[in-house]
């Protein structure tokens, strides 16, 4: 009888449930997008691990062997993955995703970067890949079907080139050891808080309706069904939305993993082929969704009297009592706070006692968010008659609008916990490079044997302002076998100045560099009036030993430290005080480039003069700070499942306003035929939605600093809370409550027409 009604009710009996069926897809969607998520991931790490190298020794020299070259590039912020190709023989091993080597003067593209190459505005990307497509990369060469990725063939390549390897097969084993502990908490906090507001919308969804159905059980029970009959239908009739609900799921995931491919985010993306989830997870959700529902309609008719002429829970309802819903959040915080300090010996943190934890301190929102919400408009009152009428009707039934606002209490509550985690450790997983980023945005790496005067071609390309070299040699006592040498770093007094505090500089200077490691012996290698010599010429290994001689006004200069916190060491000098260094066995330089930002292309012009001259040279965009790659990965996770959570919670909140207009249909409709302006109508729902909003908000907060300050306290981090990121979180949650209020402006405006006063 309980499916009957759910899907042959009439308009009200299959609109009711067409709801709860949307709003139980939704959430089913994401759930099934949740347990193919692993398997993604998973088939994404094979594959970087079948195409990785595998070097080859000196014994494996022959027919079997591949040189690849390292010329992987950048085009409009995007990495693009590129590697020449010269087998060495018949047996030279293969990349995944080519049917054959390519010819010189030949590439394989992968589609995504076929696609950019079409593109009409991409000229100076075909001028800088300027090779014939000969075929595709297929998708076991690729990590996701965005990546850019090109094999080139090379007959120009040696093995003694920069950047440039002998390989002898592909594939590795990939034994990288286990997280760290610290990060493997932040994915743990990052699963349970994208996850929890999915199951409060889902426990949200299959309870629309309930007003009307409690009344349509009354009238059962006026026709002679008994109390277990009537909870027997109303289970049946969750169980029908929640079963069509998985089948709306199903299809809204089947649809969206159609598109995966072709969607971006955060510069993510996937295989359709990859997002296939875990069977027995699958399985999981099938039978855990409708079992919900049914045990969650079960308890919610606990407290409501159903008899035969009428909703006892239409009355005034008995408060609700607070003392379990403390006991909630306080279990939670009993689990978590054993755990405290632990981070300081990278101690692990068991799995469940993490998740459990934190999913009881979050689901203690849930808990108390009707207490505070009832418990407040019980003593509101005064105001204007939109004020009046809101506060009346969240006091009649408060929980309804404190279940809309749940799911989103708990999203907030756990990004600004997230949030306060990822500030306090970011600084243990991230270091600065001390790269002035404001006056230099590109860098040029030079190794021996490249072309040293790369500085000199790239200042001549369009949109570049300055550029500044650095170049280095070793320095020594005697021309061969020296007992004391240095590192002699020739460079402008601009760029000096990023190595070391200069009292004062200009063409010509030299200084040694202090408080460093072997600043002793430079001291005495100067101090002797001895000529020194530049790539000096060990045993097998011949070289230039440039003879020079320090000027005699060589001065002290203390050093400063570098992106990975050691201290710059040796001599420093200007190009006016040493030889001509390009033709001293230089081993390595550095070009700092300054763009003109009134180009907009200009680093990718710069790209194409340094690819012009040597492709295997390495361009850099120069960043205040690099961060760990597991540590982005996550934080990359957290924003790319927030993207998904946030669609979410706009469309099922959408979904559960509507359904609350829509049961007040006849209400309105009364209420403008009385008189009331529509305007004053209008109002009163914006208070009915901002007073929970508002409170839920608080509480997350409040609930959010609490866990934020605990999982700190876990990693021995220092507690600092920034109050910028707190409230611009709150902001964000209220302000999608607020977009989907002002979405169902229109649905109300006509549901205030007379017309909604008919009846059947």
């Amino acid at each position: 009888m309980g499916l009957a009604f759910a899907l042959r009710g009439g308009r009200e009996g299959w609109m009711r449930t067409v709801l709860t069926a949307v709003g139980v897809g939704l959430g089913v969607a994401l759930l099934l997008l949740t347990t193919a998520v692993p398997g993604a991931l998973a088939n994404r790490d094979e594959r970087e691990l079948a195409r990785s190298e595998v070097l080859a020794s000196d014994a494996e020299y022959g027919g079997g062997t591949l040189l690849m070259g390292n010329v992987d590039t950048e085009y409009e912020g995007t990495m693009v993955r590129g590697r020449l190709l010269r087998p060495e023989g018949p047996g030279a091993p293969l990349p995944p995703g080519l049917d054959a080597f390519p010819k010189p003067g030949e590439m394989v593209v992968s589609p995504a970067l076929a696609d950019r190459l079409d593109d009409g505005d991409a000229d100076l990307l075909r001028e800088r890949l300027d090779y014939g497509i000969a075929g595709t990369v297929a998708d076991t060469g690729l990590s996701d079907p965005g990546e850019l990725v090109y094999y080139a063939g090379s007959d120009a390549i040696e093995a003694a080139d920069v950047n440039v390897s002998r390989i002898a097969a592909f594939g590795d084993d990939g034994d990288g050891g286990g997280m760290d502990p610290v990060l493997l908490l932040l994915a743990m906090i990052v699963f349970v808080a994208l996850l929890m507001p999915v199951a409060v919308f889902l426990i949200a969804a299959v309870r629309f309706g309930g007003d009307r159905r409690d009344r349509r059980l009354a009238a059962l029970r006026l026709v002679g069904a008994d109390g277990h009959a009537v909870r027997r239908i109303a289970a049946g009739e969750a169980l029908a939305g929640a079963l069509l609900g998985l089948v709306v799921g199903a299809g809204l995931f089947l649809a969206g993993r159609q598109l995966a491919g072709a969607v971006s985010v955060y510069g993510m993306s996937v295989f359709t082929s990859d997002l296939n989830p875990s069977p027995a997870l699958a399985l999981l959700v099938a039978a855990a969704v409708p079992a919900a529902a049914v045990g969650v309609t079960l308890l919610a008719l606990r407290g409501v009297v159903i008899e035969p002429l009428g909703v006892v829970r239409s009355a005034r309802p008995r408060r609700r009592r607070i003392w379990w819903r403390l006991l909630l959040p306080a279990l939670g915080l009993g689990l978590l706070a054993p755990m405290m300090g632990r981070g300081e010996d990278a101690g692990a943190f068991p799995e469940w006692q993490v998740i459990g934890g934190t999913v009881l301190l979050l689901t203690g929102i849930t808990a108390l968010l009707p207490w505070l919400v009832e418990a407040v408009v019980a003593r509101l009152g005064r105001g204007p008659t939109s004020w009046q009428l809101a506060v009346r009707r969240l006091q009649l039934s408060s929980g309804t609008a404190a279940r809309l606002v749940n799911g989103i209490a708990v999203a907030v509550a756990g990004a600004i916990a997230l949030q306060m985690v990822f500030a306090g450790v970011e600084d243990d997983y991230s270091r600065p490079t001390g790269n002035d980023t404001s006056r230099y945005q590109l860098g040029i790496y030079v190794d021996a044997g490249q072309d040293l005067r790369v500085g000199d071609r790239v200042a001549t390309a369009e949109g570049v302002r300055e550029t500044v070299s650095r170049i280095t040699v070793e320095v020594a006592d005697t021309a061969r076998d020296p007992e004391n040498f240095a590192t002699l770093t020739v460079g402008s007094c601009a760029k000096l100045r990023t190595l070391a505090k200069l009292p004062d500089c200009r063409d010509g200077d030299v200084f040694r560099l202090t408080d460093t490691y072997g600043s002793a012996d430079v001291r005495r290698m100067i101090a002797d009036g001895d000529p020194l010599y530049l790539n000096p010429s060990y045993e097998g290994m011949p070289g230039k030993a440039l003879a020079w001689t320090p000027p005699a006004g060589t001065r002290p200069a203390k050093a400063l430290r570098d992106g990975d916190g050691n201290l710059y060491d040796g001599i420093i000098s200007t190009p006016g005080a040493v030889p001509d260094v390009h033709d001293s066995g230089v081993f390595n330089a550095w070009v700092d480039v300054r763009l003109d930002p009134a180009v907009p292309d200009a680093a990718e012009r710069v790209r194409n003069v340094v690819d012009g001259l040597d492709p295997l040279l390495s361009v850099h965009t120069l960043s205040s700070e690099v961060v760990e790659e597991d540590f982005a990965g996550i934080r990359t996770g957290l924003a790319v499942g927030a993207a998904c959570v946030l669609v979410l919670i706009g469309s099922s909140l959408l979904v559960g306003q509507l359904e609350q207009l829509r049961e007040r249909r006849k209400l309105l409709s009364s209420l403008v035929a009385f008189g009331t302006r529509r305007s004053t109508l209008s109002l009163s729902v914006l208070w009915q939605t901002a007073i929970p909003v508002a409170l839920g908000m608080t509480l997350s907060m409040g609930f959010g600093l609490v866990l934020g300050t605990v999982l700190l306290r876990m990693t021995a981090t220092p507690v600092a809370v920034d109050w910028t990121s707190v409230l611009l979180m709150a902001g964000a949650g209220a302000g999608v409550v607020a977009a989907v209020t002002a979405l169902s402006m229109p649905l109300l405006i006509r549901l205030m027409r007379p017309d909604g006063l008919r009846t059947e």
